[in-house]
């Protein structure tokens, strides 16, 4: 990958961020899209609910990463809260494709945060890139937050969308919770364990993401998860071998909906993603299984 000027939204979050590191330790110049005045060259202002984007600043850009969003499992999804959940994604994309698509000389590539939540419950079947979206609030959210990005696409700029899974990190997402519960040795399954996680490290999604942005001849969907999903429940096993902790725990399902609400629905669906077109295109994961995934986080 030659060194590119790229623009990122959500470069504080837990993806954006180590993007940010991996991209400025290679020395490429990363140009973060931040909601306050902007301080300098290194940074562009935009308001993604108010749909404005500083569209001079995004000049010069070889490529646009698109992460921003308020966090799916941050609270406990309230109308009001679901409704911030999708204008920040939604409306943030739109507003960014405008801005990249009126440029006279556009970015090479947009890549477009997404989420395997596009293929609701699976169940025990295999999903891939050619699967439909589910239903429910999740499918119909990512359907709406790809679709933003049309203005982009209708101006000849080659667009990606990375539907990422469970990121297996330590400083948050789902295993930012986790580690220190089994840390305590409180950790267990959830529900009857049966459900289908499809994870991938935090190495791995930054790399994939970097895979994306060289990669000329990429565009449409890509699932950003490992090779193998495993069972909650083998992720449980796996968890207490790797911390050497007991996981005897287990929280019920009953439990689960009286805390987390309608959340709990996607906490115990079964989502069962494999990263074909990814794997098609010549990437190779450094953490494929869990317990490498775990260690390295």
């Amino acid at each position: 990958m030659q060194r590119s000027r790229i623009a990122v939204t959500g470069a504080s979050g837990l993806i954006g961020s180590a993007l940010v590191r991996s991209l400025t330790a290679d020395g490429h110049e990363v140009v973060r899209l931040v909601r306050r005045a902007a301080r300098g060259e290194g940074e562009v202002r935009w308001d993604p609910e108010g749909q404005y984007v500083d569209a001079a600043g995004l000049i010069g850009c070889d490529a646009v990463v698109n992460l921003a969003g308020a966090g799916v499992g941050d609270r406990r999804w309230t109308p009001e809260y679901k409704r911030r959940i999708r204008e920040s994604r939604v409306l943030g994309t739109a507003a960014l494709a405008q801005a990249v698509a009126s440029l006279d000389e556009p970015p090479r590539v947009l890549v477009n945060g997404s989420a395997i939540g596009i293929y609701g419950d699976t169940g025990d079947r295999v999903a891939d890139e050619d699967t439909p979206p589910g239903d429910g609030f999740l499918p119909s959210l990512c359907v709406d937050w790809e679709e933003a990005t049309a203005p982009a696409q209708e101006a000849g700029v080659r667009t990606v969308f990375a539907r990422t899974g469970l990121v297996v990190a330590r400083g948050g997402g789902a295993w930012g919770r986790l580690f220190p519960l089994f840390k305590a040795g409180l950790g267990g399954r959830l529900g009857d364990g049966r459900q289908y996680w499809s994870y991938i490290a935090l190495h791995d999604e930054v790399a994939a993401l970097r895979h994306l942005i060289a990669g000329e001849g990429l565009s449409g969907a890509f699932n950003l998860t490992a090779p193998q999903p495993l069972t909650n429940r083998e992720i449980t096993e796996a968890m207490g071998r790797v911390l050497h902790r007991p996981t005897a725990f287990a929280v019920p399902a009953p439990v689960l909906r009286a805390a987390l609400g309608e959340m709990a629905g996607d906490v115990l669906g079964s989502q069962r993603v494999v990263p074909k077109r990814l794997l098609e295109s010549g990437f190779t994961f450094a953490f494929p299984g869990i317990e490498d995934a775990i260690r390295a986080a």
